[in-house]
């Protein structure tokens, strides 16, 4: 003990270091009244023994110490004081020390069962009235609580008495609570100004003595529902309320939620949401609002029998009834505030009436009732919450079309600024094709296209300069992936939406079309292969799904990408559409389509690399359409000729034009077969890659490769085995000298590649000669060999 108290004098003084030494001196004073206390106790000597425990006890009424400090020195204390507890308890167990005896040294009466429980009780409450300095004051109380808590006249207790030794004690742990609660805020109000931040942090480490009562009361046994709803909520509600303390009504609200049970919140639910519109308006009722709607839904999904319970109170409308009696107390809530309440009550609303839409719309409602007169949202903190009121119905349904019953959906979206509309727009679509939600009536999709229209067109004030390319493009593929979504067996329905699609669409703007054009169009003739072999003339807007009236709905979709400008995707859009109308035997339309490609291809197209691929498809195309009659086919492969033997360089013009050679030999019934222009489009192409050599010989001194005169080869072969009577074994077997003469000349660079390929040829012939048959007897006059 001596060496305690020298090495307490030789702390400093000052500051932090006086708060450490005036501990260090109270926890040597309570050692060493402790040592003594027990020594009295080993020689049976109860006198000195309360002398020294009291005297070890005056070390807690000090105030120079914080309470953490304070703390320290209360749990040395009260480890003493359990020891000295259990002393006492096992000699009057033994019968050496009568309660008495007791009673008289300390002039209290020690054992509650020898005494009225009420009487005691009361008496301990009233005797620690007489310590007001709210820290000592605190803990003292908190050690009564402590101690008294396995000694309350409880059911099942040992100290069990009538039904009013229950009421006592509830009593009794009420209004120590009460008490303590009063000492705790009165904290606050103590001492200069300038350390209100302090003390407001020294009472948030405190709060916990106070909230071990409310604790103490959901354990005894005797606080049944009834007991619950008349007294015990009531009294901590009204003390809460009167309190008109901040830190202590957001902390005692979120214990009562805590500790108390979800049966009994939701049986006192009116009781319980009444106090929150009459918190301080700096307590964050947000918070606590959402653990109590929070606790009660993870209630519900406990077990479907609780449901009904939810219905015969009518949780929902008290809810919705509160939050809208709070938002209204508080006039200068925040914006983020109001909407977080909303978010919490939607998520209730979801998780215990899934099935309520009218709920969840009643919710959206409110929320746009909040926000009516605000501009647009600049808040990002509640345009986040506004995303999640919105993102609720779409994760819970995980089905768009339940969100566009909602009324009230739209009208939240309008309060968000252009950014957060396209990526609400975004998860929208997302939901859509992560559920492969079909949505298949005119009418959703107009709904549907309300919502998304941050992505479909130019939103008021958006600046074109904010937007990122990459962004963009990703956001219109998801546009375009959405268009394949919709859809309806029914054939006038689906007609109805691809009319409202393109309305959408169209509106979009020129930077759009080319993502969303495609889709739609090939949308439309996926329905037109399911109408193929209807016709009928087309008057009017309300007419029957029919191929001719669908044709013009896709000519007008493709027409509009002329304001882009894209003609090389238009180019491709109307050979599609021209491949359908040839199977539906529609020529004059088919026909009509392939002018748009050509008369794109003479006006719009000037790039040579874009004209060889752009003459290509129009070949391929014209070669599978067989609805032409013979005008007008001559016509459009006099045309594809043409333009075959204008492209720049030699090289593409030599195969486009015996690319040509196809469009007049098919293999289809009633096919074109016109061996004489075939031969016609081949020898054309032997004379311009022969030009292609002459002229690669003038510029560069030597030629380039033969490439292109075994690639005419292999088409007099593949012509030669169709059969054609002007092919014969003797053009080929020339034309195979030619390219060997070629190949011998000074001025060709021999090139591995077409050494290869001729090769290959070669190989070719012979293997078809080994097949024997009518095969082989074609080929056995041609010589490979030099």
């Amino acid at each position: 003990m001596a060496a305690a108290s020298a090495a307490v004098r030789m702390l400093p003084d000052g500051g932090a270091d006086d708060e450490e030494r005036w501990l260090a001196e109270g926890i040597a004073g309570v050692q060493q009244n402790a040592f003594y206390m027990h020594r009295a106790l080993d020689s049976n000597n109860l006198k000195d023994a309360l002398k020294y425990s009291a005297q070890m006890l005056s070390e807690l009424r000090t105030s120079r110490l914080s309470p953490h400090k304070y703390y320290e020195l209360y749990m040395r204390a009260f480890d003493e004081m359990r020891k000295l507890e259990m002393f006492f308890r096992e000699e009057t167990r033994r019968g050496s020390c009568s309660v008495v005896d007791l009673y008289e040294l300390v002039q209290h009466a020690g054992n509650s069962k020898e005494a009225p429980a009420k009487d005691v009780l009361k008496d301990l409450v009233e005797m620690c009235r007489g310590i007001q300095h709210p820290l000592r004051g605190l803990f003292l109380r908190s050690y009564l609580s402590q101690i008294s808590r396995d000694k309350l006249p409880d059911i099942g207790s040992e100290y069990e008495g009538d039904a009013e030794s229950i009421n006592d004690a509830v009593e009794f742990v009420l209004q120590n609570f009460i008490e303590m609660n009063k000492l705790w805020v009165r904290m606050q109000h103590q001492g200069p100004v300038r350390e209100k931040e302090k003390r407001g942090k020294e009472r948030n480490e405190l709060r916990d003595l106070v909230g071990k009562n409310l604790h103490v009361l959901s354990q005894i046994e005797g606080v049944d529902l009834d007991m619950y709803k008349e007294t015990v909520l009531p009294r901590i509600l009204e003390q809460v309320v009167n309190c008109k303390d901040d830190l202590a009504q957001f902390y005692l609200m979120d214990c009562i939620i805590q500790v108390f049970p979800d049966e009994y919140h939701l049986q006192t639910l009116e009781t319980l949401l009444s106090a929150f519109p009459q918190l301080q308006p700096s307590v964050d009722i947000k918070t606590v609002l959402s653990q109590l709607m929070d606790r009660l839904s993870n209630y519900a999904a406990s077990s479907p029998e609780v449901l009904s319970e939810f219905l015969q109170v009518e949780a929902f409308a008290k809810f919705s009834n509160a939050i809208g009696k709070v938002i209204e107390a508080q006039p200068d809530m925040p914006v983020v505030g109001a909407v977080t309440l909303y978010v919490s009550l939607l998520t209730f609303t979801l998780r215990v009436h899934p099935d309520r839409l009218d709920y969840v719309d009643q919710v959206l409602g409110a929320c746009v009732k909040k926000l009516s007169g605000k501009a647009k949202l600049e808040d990002s903190r509640a345009t986040k919450q506004i995303v999640a009121l919105l993102s609720a119905p779409l994760e819970k349904y995980s089905n768009i079309v339940t969100a566009l019953e909602l009324s009230n959906y739209p009208r939240v979206m309008d309060y968000l600024d252009n950014a957060t509309t396209k990526v609400m727009a975004v998860v929208i679509i997302q939901s859509i094709m992560k559920n492969t939600t079909c949505i298949s009536t005119s009418d959703k999709i107009e709904a549907l296209f309300d919502l998304i229209k941050g992505l479909i067109k130019d939103m008021d004030g958006a600046q074109d300069d904010e937007l990122d390319e990459e962004d963009f493009k990703e956001e219109q593929n998801s546009v375009a992936r959405l268009i394949h979504m919709l859809y309806n067996d029914d054939h006038e329905e689906m007609l109805k939406i691809l009319c409202t699609v393109q309305k959408h669409i169209l509106l979009g703007g020129p930077k759009r079309l080319t993502f969303t054009v495609p889709s739609l169009v090939f949308s439309a003739l996926k329905l037109v292969r399911r109408l193929q072999g209807q016709d009928g003339d087309v008057t009017g807007e309300d007419v029957p799904a029919t191929p001719k009236k669908i044709f013009q709905i896709l000519h007008q979709t493709i027409e509009a990408l002329s304001c882009v400008p894209s003609p090389e995707l238009a180019l491709r859009l109307y050979l599609q559409c021209a491949e359908a109308a040839n199977d539906c035997d529609l020529e004059p339309v088919a026909y009509e389509f392939f002018t748009q490609a050509f008369i794109l291809y003479e006006e719009e197209i000037a790039d040579s690399k874009a004209q060889i691929t752009a003459i290509h498809l129009i070949i391929g195309t014209l070669q599978r359409m067989n609805i032409f009659g013979v005008e007008n086919r001559d016509t459009l492969t006099h045309k594809t000729t043409g333009y075959s033997a204008k492209l720049l360089k030699k090289p593409d013009q030599c195969r486009a034009v015996y690319a040509c050679s196809h469009l007049f030999w098919t293999d289809d019934q009633d096919g074109i077969m016109d061996g004489e222009r075939v031969l016609l489009c081949l020898k054309r192409a032997l004379r311009i890659a022969n030009a292609a050599q002459q002229m690669a010989n003038a510029t560069r001194g030597s030629s380039r490769s033969v490439t292109l005169f075994i690639e005419i080869l292999n088409k007099y072969l593949y012509f030669f085995e169709k059969g054609i009577p002007q092919i014969t074994n003797t053009v080929i077997q020339d034309l195979i000298e030619l390219i060997r003469s070629e190949k011998q000349s000074d001025n060709t660079v021999a090139d591995p590649s077409t050494e290869a390929f001729f090769s290959s040829t070669l190989r070719y012939i012979e293997f078809q000669k080994q097949k024997g048959g009518s095969i082989g007897e074609k080929y056995e006059q041609i010589k490979t060999s030099s």
